[in-house]
């Protein structure tokens, strides 16, 4: 995201994230450039970390299965961008982050958690570099004031800039994702890696952002063009996948998706009083890196080792999970639901949560206090779905048209 890059400016002066007031008149929520184009087309609204956002058009479930067999779209506008750049950027973005930012080529990404000092979670977030000393970080919509300061702080010699109000986010994910893209630009999608970022790219002649990222266990993109200029690349992008079934999706398919896929939401499942190592993150954790914010804090605990791990449970019964419900063991709690949904795709109640290591193993069997009643539930290794191969899935394809 550089300053000045003909990519990152808008063809008219850049409008600010609106807000409006909700009925109370109290409470301002902010709209993405989108908000009219989803009200038009139907969908339900609701607020979500500041943001009045569409949570679901024709339905969760519909949405939900479109992306994992076609695809679908979704306005992630409200995701934050920080761009870090100039001298000491690198040793700026390694101090901040528990990942290695060196061994990152130009164009390419990685996932990190960002620390306190105690191992604390202030956000899981990616960061991309963008050129040598130049990187983009995408943070949660709840979180990005707080990341914005954070990062300010504990950089140097280098600049930071919150560059949320600039730009839009469009999340194309799904199967078919690919061919809907390539439809609309010249750009050589195939070659553009898992994890990797391309600038400069025409999407339906606006020049945008696009990285092969995703919340969802499926391949997709992210495109990101200016913020006025969104809905165009929207209409555009739901034109073109017309022929394949592409819906707009809302964030309530987002995060059954998600929730499949094993990944993660900031606030539910990981927080300041989490580390990496006691969710499944320790990948993520380079201690042999140099020094970082939490550093000290979490080669103590790696060394001691952690009390608790971040688990995933299949329910034996029709029944649904969700946040907050306990979780028991031998007629006593031995912890609760951080997540917790009904996997469409999946066809079963699933959720994850946090349990002493005595209770991890694959295998174990536990129950889920739903409404009162204990219903069994069996640990399970993550993720609950994993994205087919190009043959499996054309295998089941195959098997759907002739059963």
């Amino acid at each position: 995201m550089p300053s000045g890059s003909s990519i990152w400016i808008s063809p008219r002066p850049t409008t600010k994230k609106s807000l409006r007031c909700s009925g109370s008149g109290t409470r301002q929520l902010k709209r993405t450039s989108l908000f009219d184009t989803h009200v038009r087309s139907g969908a339900r609204m609701v607020e979500f970390g500041g943001w009045e956002m569409p949570v679901q058009y024709a339905g969760i479930v519909e949405e939900h299965r479109a992306v994992r067999s076609s695809a679908g779209l979704f306005d992630v506008s409200h995701m934050g961008e920080v761009e870090v750049d100039g001298p000491g950027a690198l040793e700026s973005v390694q101090r901040l982050i528990t990942n290695d930012a060196a061994r990152l080529a130009v164009g390419q990404g990685l996932y990190t958690p960002m620390c306190t000092p105690s191992g604390g979670i202030i956000d899981d977030l990616t960061v991309f570099r963008l050129a040598e000393q130049r990187f983009l970080f995408v943070v949660n919509a709840a979180t990005t004031a707080k990341d914005v300061a954070w990062i300010q702080q504990h950089t140097r010699s280098a600049r930071a800039r919150d560059r949320s109000s600039e730009f839009a986010l469009l999340a194309l994910q799904g199967p078919a994702s690919q061919a809907i893209l390539q439809r609309l630009t010249r750009a050589d999608l195939p070659s553009l890696r898992f994890f990797h970022i391309a600038e400069g790219v025409d999407v339906a002649g606006i020049r945008c952002l696009i990285s092969r990222t995703g919340y969802t266990g499926e391949d997709g993109f992210e495109i990101a063009p200016p913020w006025d200029v969104a809905p165009r690349v929207w209409e555009a992008l739901i034109d073109a996948g017309r022929r394949d079934g592409l819906v707009p999706a809302g964030l309530g398919a987002r995060d059954t998706l998600r929730l499949e896929a094993g990944i993660m939401l900031y606030g539910s499942d990981i927080d300041e009083t989490t580390s990496p190592l006691e969710a499944p993150l320790g990948w993520t954790v380079k201690l042999d890196k140099g020094e970082f914010v939490g550093r000290d804090a979490l080669r103590a605990q790696k060394e001691l080792g952690v009390q608790r791990k971040l688990v995933g449970f299949e329910m034996s019964e029709r029944a649904i999970p969700r946040s907050g419900y306990a979780l028991h063991a031998g007629g006593r709690q031995i912890g609760q639901v951080t997540s917790g949904t009904f996997g469409p795709w999946v066809n079963k109640g699933i959720g994850m949560g946090y349990l002493s290591k005595a209770f991890t193993k694959a295998g174990t069997q536990i129950d889920v206090q739903v409404r009162g009643k204990a219903a069994p539930a069996t640990i399970v290794k993550l993720p609950f779905y994993k994205r087919p191969t190009s043959e499996t899935r054309k295998q089941g394809n195959e098997e759907t048209k002739t059963s």
